[in-house]
C-alpha cells in the first residue's frame, strides 16, 4: 500500500545492495544488442572491436541503471500498490528515495560524457539520443497509447545503431526492421502479461485490450519472420537454416505469454531452456554463416 513501511526482511537489506538491484542487472544482458550489428558484419574477428564495443555495453548499461532508477523514484506510490513491484528496493524503502534520484541521475549524464572518451561523436550522440528517449519515456512517453511500445522499440534500435557506430559498420534496411520487430514483440507481449495481471499500474493498460495486444503479437511475430527469413535466403546456406531456430524462438515465446508469462521477459530469457536452447543454435548458425 502507499505509505507502507519497510518490513523487516527488507530493513536488513544494506543500501548497496539495494542499490545493485535498482539497478536491475538482470537488464543489462538486453545490451548485448551492441554486439549484433558488428557481429553481423563480421566485424568481431579484432580485439580492438571487442574492446570499443564492451565499453559500449558498459556505457548502456549504466545510462540504463540510471532510468530504471528514475523510473522507480517516479513510481514510488504506483509500485507501493502492486503486488510484485512493491518488492523493489525504492518502493519497499530499502533504498532511500534522495539516493536512488541523485544516483540515477549521476548515471544517465555520465553515460554519455564518458562516451566522449571513444573519440566518436555520433556514437555519443546515439548514446545521448537513447537518454533523452528513455527519459522522455520514464516520465511521458509510457503513458500514451502506442507511442510507448514504439519508444521502447526505438531503444533497441539505438542499442543496435551504437554498436554500427562504434566499430564503422552500416545498418541494413533488413536489419533495422528485424530489430524493431523483435522488440514490439517482446514489448506487446510484456503488455498483454500486464493487462492480465490483478493490480495493473499503467495507464495505457487502460485503453488496450487484450485481444489487441495479442492481436499486435500475432502481427509482429508474423512481420519478425517474414522479414528475417528475407534477410536470411539472401545471404549464406548457414543464414537460411537459422531462419528454423528463429521460428522456433518466435512460437516459443507466444507460447509462453499464452500461458501468462511475459511481464518479464528477461526472467523467460534466463529461464528457459527450450528458448535458450533454440538461441544458441540460431546465433550458431549465423556464426558459422559469418565466420566459415
Amino acid at each position: 500500500m502507499p505509505g507502507r513501511p519497510p518490513s523487516a526482511t527488507t530493513a536488513r537489506i544494506t543500501v548497496p545492495s539495494a542499490l545493485l538491484r535498482a539497478c536491475r542487472p538482470r537488464q543489462w544482458p538486453k545490451n548485448l544488442l551492441v554486439l549484433a550489428a558488428p557481429a553481423a558484419a563480421g566485424a568481431l574477428s579484432e580485439p580492438s572491436a571487442w574492446f570499443v564495443c564492451g565499453a559500449v555495453v558498459a556505457l548502456f548499461c549504466l545510462a540504463a541503471s540510471g532510468t530504471y532508477l528514475l523510473n522507480d523514484v517516479r513510481d514510488v506510490e504506483s509500485d507501493r500498490a502492486h503486488e510484485r513491484k512493491r518488492r523493489r528496493p525504492v518502493a519497499s524503502g530499502a533504498l532511500p528515495l534522495p539516493l536512488a534520484l541523485v544516483a540515477g541521475a549521476a548515471m544517465t549524464v555520465t553515460a554519455p560524457l564518458s562516451s566522449l572518451l571513444l573519440g566518436d561523436p555520433v556514437l555519443t550522440a546515439i548514446i545521448t539520443g537513447y537518454v533523452a528517449l528513455t527519459a522522455a519515456y520514464t516520465f511521458l512517453l509510457k503513458n500514451i497509447v502506442l507511442v510507448d511500445l514504439v519508444s521502447v522499440a526505438g531503444c533497441h534500435i539505438l542499442r543496435a545503431a551504437a554498436g554500427a557506430a562504434a566499430v564503422g559498420v552500416p545498418m541494413s534496411g533488413w536489419f533495422v526492421l528485424v530489430v524493431a520487430m523483435g522488440a514490439l514483440l517482446l514489448v506487446s507481449g510484456k503488455r498483454e502479461a500486464e493487462h492480465r495481471g490483478s493490480t495493473p499500474v499503467r495507464r495505457t493498460l487502460g485503453v488496450y485490450t487484450a485481444s489487441f495486444l495479442t492481436g499486435l503479437r500475432i502481427a509482429v511475430s508474423a512481420v519478425l519472420v517474414v522479414t528475417y527469413c528475407l534477410w536470411a535466403l539472401s545471404q549464406s546456406p548457414w543464414h537460411a537454416a537459422s531462419a528454423v531456430p528463429l521460428f522456433a524462438c518466435t512460437l516459443r515465446y507466444n507460447m509462453l505469454v499464452d500461458r501468462g508469462a511475459g511481464e518479464e521477459p528477461e526472467e523467460i530469457a534466463l529461464r528457459d531452456r527450450p528458448l535458450q536452447t533454440a538461441l544458441v543454435v540460431l546465433i550458431a548458425l549465423v556464426g558459422m554463416g559469418i565466420y566459415p
